[in-house]
């Protein structure tokens, strides 16, 4: 227990306070390291082609959701477009991300995925879907659920009127 002195008055901090602050310490903790261990990989495969950890995301998404326009891949990643523009454009002029404009309107551009694309976000993505699988089936069902439940609280947390408007970005 620590004890703190004000003045002539002297204040325990509440033991249980301490304690809830520590496994809060400890929980943040487990985040870093656990991030920094499935992106380690990928992040090497990626310093070797001259990107970073946002090429992958984006190489993920459009993966994810073939076709989509640049304003719902921003949308969907919660973006701005000056965060977008750059590492898009590298991943278009180094041939991994396909753009066609829309049938109905030209305004729109259509992003793909081109085979090299695809190969490279199956690369990266399948490393870190075999990590997660080990870690999986290390904890068991029962871990899984509640780490997906806590993640789903996070995430949603981006969605609340408290976060603010730059609580949704992940511009670094």
């Amino acid at each position: 227990m620590r004890v703190r002195q004000i003045g002539y008055h002297v204040n325990m901090v509440d033991q249980k306070s301490s304690a809830d602050e520590a496994d809060l310490n400890a929980a943040l903790e487990a985040l870093h390291f656990g991030f920094r261990a499935i992106t380690a990989i990928p992040d090497a495969r990626l310093k070797a082609l001259g990107l970073s950890r946002v090429h992958h995301r984006i190489l993920y998404f459009i993966a994810r959701h073939p076709g989509c326009s640049i304003n719902q891949l921003l949308g969907i990643m919660r973006i701005s477009k000056q965060y977008l523009h750059r590492p898009l454009r590298r991943l278009m002029d180094d041939g991994y991300v396909a753009v066609r404009q829309d049938a109905q309107d030209r305004r729109i551009k259509r992003l793909t995925l081109t085979p090299a694309g695809q190969r490279l976000e199956t690369e990266l993505t399948g490393i870190q879907r075999k990590q997660i699988r080990q870690v999986f089936q290390k904890a068991g069902p029962a871990a899984e659920a509640g780490w997906r439940q806590v993640m789903a609280l996070l995430g949603a947390e981006l969605d609340s009127p408290q976060a603010g408007p730059e609580a949704g970005g992940m511009n670094g």
